[in-house]
C-alpha cells in the first residue's frame, strides 16, 4: 500500500502493536502468500482459478488495512512496517512462481521487484533524516497496473498479447513512479545542504 499523500512513511504511527482488526487482516494477506504461490506452481487449470481467487482476495485488502488502522486510530509501528512489506512479497511472490511456469520473462520481475525494494530503502532513508517524500497517484495506478498483470497471468485464459501488454504497462509505471520518488527524493535529501568535503561523487 502507498503512504497517504503527503504523509511520512508511517505518518501518525502509534507505538503499541497489540493485535487489531487492521494488523489482522495484514497478517491474513500475508499467510495467503504462500498458498497462492503453491498453487501457482501446482500449474493445472483448477490450481490456477483458485490461485487467482486468493491473489486477488488477497491484493483487495491492500487499502482495507490502512483504512480501518487509520479509522480506529490504531495505526502502529508494526502494520506500518507489515502492510507495504506484504504488498511486496504478495508481488514478488507471484512473479517468482510465474517465472517458474514460463508465464513470466525473469526481467520483467526483477525490473518490479527491485523498484519495490529500493523505493522502500529509500524511504526507509528519507524517515531518518526525517524527511517526506510525498506519495503520488502515479504509486497507485501503478499497484493497480501490477495486480491487474499478474492476477490476469495466473488465471492463464486470454491469448500471449493480452499479458504482453498488461506487464509492459505494469513495467512501464514501476520504472516511471520509481523515478519520481528517487527524484523527490534527491531533491529533498539535497536541496540546500553542502556535501561533506570528503564526498565525491556524480552530482
Amino acid at each position: 500500500m502507498e503512504p497517504a499523500p503527503g504523509c511520512p512513511y508511517a505518518c501518525g504511527v502509534s507505538g503499541r502493536s497489540s493485535l487489531n482488526p487492521a494488523l489482522v487482516v495484514t497478517a491474513a494477506r500475508i499467510a495467503l502468500i504462500p498458498i497462492v504461490m503453491v498453487l501457482i506452481l501446482i500449474d493445472d487449470e483448477g490450481g490456477r482459478y483458485w490461485a487467482f481467487g486468493l491473489y486477488v482476495l488477497a491484493a483487495a485488502t491492500d487499502s482495507l488495512d490502512g483504512w480501518l488502522a487509520r479509522s480506529r486510530g490504531q495505526v502502529t509501528v508494526a502494520g506500518a512496517f507489515l502492510d507495504p512489506l506484504a504488498d511486496k512479497l504478495l508481488v514478488a511472490g507471484a512473479l517468482l512462481c510465474l517465472i517458474e511456469v514460463g508465464d513470466v520473462s525473469a526481467w520483467i520481475a526483477m525490473v518490479i521487484i527491485t523498484r519495490e525494494f529500493a523505493v522502500t530503502g529509500l524511504r526507509l532513508i528519507a524517515v531518518r533524516e526525517d524527511l517526506v517524500i510525498p506519495a503520488s497517484n502515479l504509486g497507485k495506478i501503478k499497484t493497480l497496473s501490477q495486480n491487474v498483470a499478474i492476477a490476469w497471468v495466473i488465471l492463464n485464459v486470454a491469448p500471449q498479447w493480452q499479458y504482453d501488454a498488461l506487464l509492459y504497462l505494469a513495467v512501464a509505471l514501476t520504472v516511471i513512479s520509481g523515478a519520481y520518488y528517487f527524484i523527490m527524493a534527491r531533491r529533498r535529501l539535497f536541496e540546500g545542504r553542502v556535501p561533506a568535503p570528503d564526498v565525491t561523487g556524480d552530482p
